[in-house]
């Protein structure tokens, strides 16, 4: 069975058992988060949902496995003949998570 959910302005397809990595959420290593957006669900044991635009008392449950930080991003600002240079970087948080649940 696979669904897809919303999370972080994103929407993720999981099947139970897989691991992701979403938008940082406030939870410590080793919760259980519980995810009420599900946009669709439907795999071997039966027809597939649609939402409209979210499926009624449908989740997807997983557990936070580690809070990380992704690969890191350099922004150049340049103008020619000006002498103006900047240069920073960023790494975006993310809070990788194992899917334990699917509920429809």
């Amino acid at each position: 069975m696979y669904a897809i959910f919303a999370s972080g302005g994103k929407q993720h397809q999981v099947e139970v058992g897989s691991i992701l990595d979403v938008e940082k959420l406030e939870v410590p290593t080793g919760d259980v988060v519980s995810f009420t957006d599900v946009l669709l669900a439907g795999g071997n044991e039966g027809a597939t949902q649609v939402g409209t635009p979210y499926i009624d008392g449908a989740s997807v449950v997983g557990e936070v496995v580690d809070q990380i930080k992704g690969p890191k991003i350099v922004v150049f600002k340049y103008k020619r003949r000006k002498g103006y240079r900047r240069k920073i970087g960023h790494r975006q948080q993310y809070t990788r998570l194992k899917i334990t649940d699917i509920q429809v």
